[in-house]
């Protein structure tokens, strides 16, 4: 009887260590996304008022501007503080798909930098997951462009056939050096996180420097995969 009483404890516990273990990892989640998303939109505020302080026509504007820009850079420092060490977001979220594409391309090229998309396939065949998961990656390799390679032109290619997406984001090299700003304001996560999330699907990723000097990233991630979205 004191065996089973103990044994019955013992599960207590181990039941309530995984429970608190789930909200960890759940609050990490969440906020890695938080970190994904806040930082892309800051650094393309950042890129603006950085072009207005230089296009303004009066000193009162390019001040402005200015303060503007150093204000976004200090958010951006302040939430990769907060964040620290993200693990992969769940997928039961509200991130876009592979009908964002079009929307990622013309926030670079409102911000200055030349972004061309071409799609071949059908973006219908995509899964829910396998879609969102793509978007993520072409958010990533966009941001990453504005941080470290101002100046250069990005081509963005994705094909879906019957069995696999595959996207490729390359860019050319830039004419300057990195943004001081902007470079030191991410986790140093980006690529990595990215690799486990897909991962989780079964797919690959390749990210590296190209022989002219560029970069590229290119994940290839199966067509579709079953989640409970895709169930009827």
């Amino acid at each position: 009887m004191q065996a089973l009483v103990e044994r019955a404890e013992r599960a207590e516990r181990e039941r309530h260590l995984l429970a608190e273990r789930a909200r960890a990892e759940e609050r990490a989640r969440l906020a890695g996304e938080m970190h994904d998303v806040v930082t892309h939109r800051v650094s393309l505020m950042v890129l603006q008022a950085g072009a207005l302080r230089v296009t303004a026509p009066d000193e009162a504007t390019r001040q402005a501007a200015e303060e503007l820009r150093s204000a976004g850079c200090q958010a951006l420092e302040e939430l990769r503080d907060l964040v620290g060490i993200l693990r992969t977001a769940p997928e039961g979220d509200r991130t876009p798909s592979v009908a964002g594409f079009a929307g990622l391309v013309a926030e670079s090229v409102a911000v200055g930098i030349p972004t061309e998309l071409i799609e071949e396939g059908d973006p219908a065949m995509a899964s829910p997951v396998v879609g969102r998961t793509a978007y993520r990656v072409l958010r990533e390799a966009l941001t990453n462009v504005r941080k470290h390679a101002p100046g250069a032109r990005v081509n963005v290619g994705v094909e879906y056939d019957t069995a696999q997406l595959r996207l490729t984001v390359r860019d050319t090299p830039p004419t300057g050096g990195p943004r001081g700003a902007l470079a030191g304001t991410g986790s140093g996560l980006g690529i990595a996180r990215l690799r486990q999330r897909i991962e989780l699907v079964h797919g690959t990723l390749r990210a590296g420097p190209c022989s002219d000097g560029g970069f590229s990233v290119e994940a290839t991630l199966p067509v579709f995969v079953p989640t409970s979205e895709s169930a009827v």
